[in-house]
């Protein structure tokens, strides 16, 4: 009767773990949003095999607008084109509507031995066409140890 009384009590305080939050896809709360990269402070050149902090300034557009990080995307062996990311509050939350600039950084591991481009993306234009800061930064030849 003890182990019936048990594995009851045990099963009563268990089955809310089983009960599971779900989130009506009509009622998201928030969404992603590419920010407007606005300048970056690029190394004029690379080493082969080094380590880079990438420092890049964007827009936060007001106050329910929040940075998550970075999309890095490679679309050749050292072209890279780089985009702010942030989430937007969609709630009745009042934010306040000061544009500010921050400043975040990434990590860059140069493996190629040959120059990389960089486009960071800076906004749409009047015709909703995306521009961008492009950079072009050349490997820099170490001499050998004798």
């Amino acid at each position: 009767m003890k182990r019936i009384f048990v594995g009851i009590a045990l099963l009563a305080m268990a089955s809310p773990l089983f009960q599971g939050c779900s989130l009506d896809d009509n009622e998201a709360n928030f969404h992603f949003v590419s920010l407007s990269i606005v300048d970056v402070d690029i190394p004029d050149s690379f080493v082969l095999n080094e380590t880079y902090e990438i420092g890049v300034t964007f827009i936060r557009p007001d106050g329910c607008t929040f940075f998550e990080g970075f999309n890095v995307l490679n679309t050749a062996q050292t072209d890279r084109d780089v985009v702010a990311i942030g989430t937007v509050i969609d709630n009745d939350t009042a934010c306040t509507q000061a544009i500010e600039e921050v400043v975040a950084t990434f990590t860059f591991v140069v493996l190629y031995n040959q120059e990389y481009h960089f486009r960071f993306y800076a906004g749409d234009d009047t015709d909703g066409e995306p521009e961008y800061l492009e950079f072009t930064v050349p490997i820099e030849e170490v001499p050998p140890n004798n």
